[in-house]
């Protein structure tokens, strides 16, 4: 199916490059940090035959470059003018890790252009329990990712990677989960602006918590996590699904941070039964 890339410029004149796919009802989907569009198409590309598919590099990701600093509120103020460039009214957000937290952001400013959430390893009230990182870790990492990237079956990579820091962000190491890690997830490193991880890590050191404000989201909600993820704990979503007025919670076992790029047909089977089952 062909794809169609729109450079929308924002009212401050950034550029949000955006990749627009499929038909049907739109879905909004924000990829977390690092990362880009692009990291969404092993889960949705299947689904362009029923959906549209929107998917921007937030700014400061991806082709959305940027050297100018900014707040994390932002990216809202982005999307916002995005959604009004394309002139969608209402559309259902897929939001991954940092992209789950927009789409929260962006049902709580704008409730009527909502009409679903599906969060992927994300919550109101992030958390982690990521041990410290050694530099060797940190050098087989880019052993690793290099290799994803032109050698993503490897017999060797493995035992790379369960040795860097891909332990800690997939638990099933096959040859699918590297393949989607060379395919996106290094590209989506290189390209993440310097402003992107400030804006980041400032929202982190100020304790990002929006769980009180979760019952104000009326629309239906589905939160996927994964058991072994130590970026955002499981339980740290599980509590947002409980705080959800209109929610359904599934956790995946033996699955970590990137489980989309780890078991990309059972989100996608999930994803469309619960759109399906809300008629979205």
């Amino acid at each position: 199916m062909i794809a169609l890339t729109l450079q929308h410029t924002t009212p401050d004149g950034q550029t949000i490059h955006t990749t627009i796919a499929g038909t049907g009802n739109p879905l909004l989907c924000l990829h977390g940090h690092p990362g880009t569009g692009a990291c969404f198409d092993p889960v949705m590309a299947p689904l362009r035959d029923r959906y549209q598919t929107i998917a921007p590099d937030l700014r400061g990701y991806g082709q959305s470059n940027t050297r100018e600093p900014f707040p994390m509120t932002t990216h809202i103020d982005d999307l916002v003018s995005l959604l009004d460039r394309l002139e969608v009214e209402r559309c259902t957000i897929v939001g991954w890790s940092l992209g789950g937290i927009l789409a929260i952001e962006l049902a709580l400013r704008c409730p009527d252009r909502v009409n679903g959430l599906a969060l992927i390893a994300t919550a109101a009230r992030p958390y982690s329990n990521h041990p410290t990182v050694s530099p060797l870790e940190l050098g087989l990492t880019a052993i690793a990712g290099l290799t994803s990237v032109v050698l993503p079956a490897a017999p060797f990579l493995p035992a790379i990677g369960q040795r860097s820091l891909f332990r800690y962000l997939i638990s099933q190491h096959t040859a699918t989960a590297y393949r989607n890690i060379g395919l996106y997830g290094v590209a989506a490193y290189l390209q993440t602006s310097q402003p992107a991880n400030t804006a980041l890590n400032t929202a982190i050191r100020q304790r990002y918590d929006r769980e009180a404000d979760l019952a104000a989201i009326a629309c239906p909600s589905l939160v996927i996590a994964a058991t072994d993820d130590r970026h955002i704990c499981a339980t740290a979503s599980q509590r947002t699904a409980d705080r959800l007025p209109n929610s359904h919670w599934i956790c995946y076992d033996n699955a970590a941070h990137l489980f989309p790029w780890e078991q990309p047909d059972r989100l996608r089977d999930d994803l469309t039964r619960w759109l399906e089952h809300h008629q979205l």
